[in-house]
């Protein structure tokens, strides 16, 4: 097999590859493969000139060009895999990505993900050193609004992320008024500031870790659909793509809501929904002079932070299920504009009379319970997986490709234990349930 061990066979869903270099080098503050005589190209539109009567080989095919996938690429190439082959079957963050609000923040009702986010804000906060390229990071603060009656959970949650060693603190009614100036505050029962939190750009973020990983020795390929992940002897062995098969002995599946198609021949069926979600954009009015912090608003179900110089963008849960994406309008939809425009001024009186500057819409994939699947398919060996994201992933993309990269190479991930994301979860009867919520499951941005 290409690059995997006769000992790693013993070990299913564990790959050791011939294409680590036993010396890796330092590049901007990471560890990576090298003597850097890497030969890849990146493959833009047509793809490449191959013969698709010939199959390619990689070490690691992963396909989605999104942020988790281009991070996974960007990780596995600093690890030491040097024949990895991303296909997208658009262009880059032609999907979810491209759609993100890109919140950066910490705050989770739960520990694993405020870990991964943990990791990841180390990452946004150095891009430059540890990626290269810019992510649009703006660390403009975040404040975290619940409504009244679950002001001990608040606290629980925010005392189990200064464990974990993130900035945040609980903050009163008048310091909301400080750092949220103009809004209403009466009916927010507690809240929390992370003042190095903030968003990033979600195009310039999945291209740079793209770019990254293709300098480090990736190819990655636009305009190319895997068609089928092919499993022979119990275990992963290609991708077949509309241009050609890959064979390769792992596959990382990061397809966003384009997944089920492959999926399904596998047998595999987590309960995945796709859903159409929407962004609004609205001018400042006259008199908002001053750039305000990121902000979810449990109390109105929304969540929103500044877009540009003079305008604020934001989302109101959940979004309609069961929308086709192949099919699915990119446009907002006048009666979303409304509700926005609703909760906004719901929070900023202000904005009651704000001009609506844009809008879009995207697709996301809803698990069950909300939360993602990220792991190796216990019944596909070298099948790995992010799955599900419900629209909360981008923030934590730059340890989510770092921990798939880790299971990879080392045989299980490093940075942040993943045992709550496993995807046997639903046919254990144990769905995630955060204990400390704050009154609604299955939100997508703002929980």
């Amino acid at each position: 097999m290409w690059g995997v061990s006769a000992r790693a066979e013993d070990r299913p869903g564990v790959a050791s590859f011939i294409g680590v270099s036993p010396h890796p080098v330092k590049r901007r503050g990471v560890t990576t493969a090298g003597p850097g005589r890497h030969t890849a190209r990146l493959f833009q539109g047509g793809g490449p000139c191959h013969n698709p009567g010939m199959a390619q080989t990689a070490d690691v095919v992963i396909i989605g060009g999104g942020v988790n996938g281009t991070s996974t690429a960007f990780h596995l190439a600093s690890l030491g895999v040097r024949r990895a082959h991303l296909i997208e079957r658009r262009h880059l963050a032609a999907g979810a990505t491209g759609k993100s609000g890109a919140l950066v923040r910490m705050h989770y009702t739960n520990e694993p993900e405020s870990r991964l986010a943990w990791e990841s804000l180390k990452v946004f906060r150095n891009f430059k050193n540890v990626v290269g390229g810019d992510c649009g990071f703006e660390p403009i603060g975040f404040l975290q609004l619940v409504p009244a009656g679950f002001e001990a959970a608040l606290q629980r949650n925010i005392e189990r992320q200064r464990r974990i060693g993130i900035d945040t603190r609980a903050v009163t009614r008048d310091e909301i008024r400080a750092l949220l100036p103009g809004c209403r505050a009466e009916d927010i029962g507690g809240a929390a500031w992370e003042p190095g939190s903030g968003y990033a750009d979600p195009n310039a973020t999945a291209y740079a870790f793209a770019e990254a990983a293709r300098q480090l020795g990736v190819t990655i390929e636009t305009g190319r659909e895997a068609t089928r992940i092919v499993t022979e002897r119990g275990r992963v062995a290609a991708v077949e793509t509309d241009k050609g098969r890959i064979d390769a002995p792992a596959v990382v599946l990061a397809p966003g809501a384009w997944g089920q198609g492959l999926l399904d021949p596998l047998g595999l069926d987590y309960g995945l929904v796709p859903h159409r979600v929407q962004i609004c954009i609205f001018r400042w009015p006259p008199g908002v002079s001053r750039r305000h912090p990121v902000v979810i608003d449990a109390v109105h179900q929304s969540w929103f932070r500044p877009e540009g110089t003079h305008s604020t963008l934001i989302g109101v849960e959940l979004g309609v299920g069961h929308t086709d994406p192949e099919k699915f309008d990119e446009g907002v939809d006048p009666d979303y504009v409304a509700l926005c425009r609703e909760k906004l001024s719901a929070r900023l009186p202000a904005f009651r009379d704000a001009g609506m500057r844009g809008g879009w819409a995207g697709m996301i994939m809803m698990s069950p319970d909300g939360r993602p699947v990220i792991d190796q398919i216990p019944s596909v060996p070298g099948l790995y997986a992010m799955l599900g994201d419900s629209g909360t992933s981008f923030k934590t993309s730059p340890a989510i490709g770092r921990c798939l990269a880790e299971w990879i190479v080392h045989g299980k991930p490093r940075t942040v234990d993943l045992t709550a994301f496993r995807s046997t979860r639903f046919a254990e009867g144990k769905p995630w349930v955060d204990p400390d919520s704050y009154g609604r499951e299955r939100l997508t941005i703002s929980r």
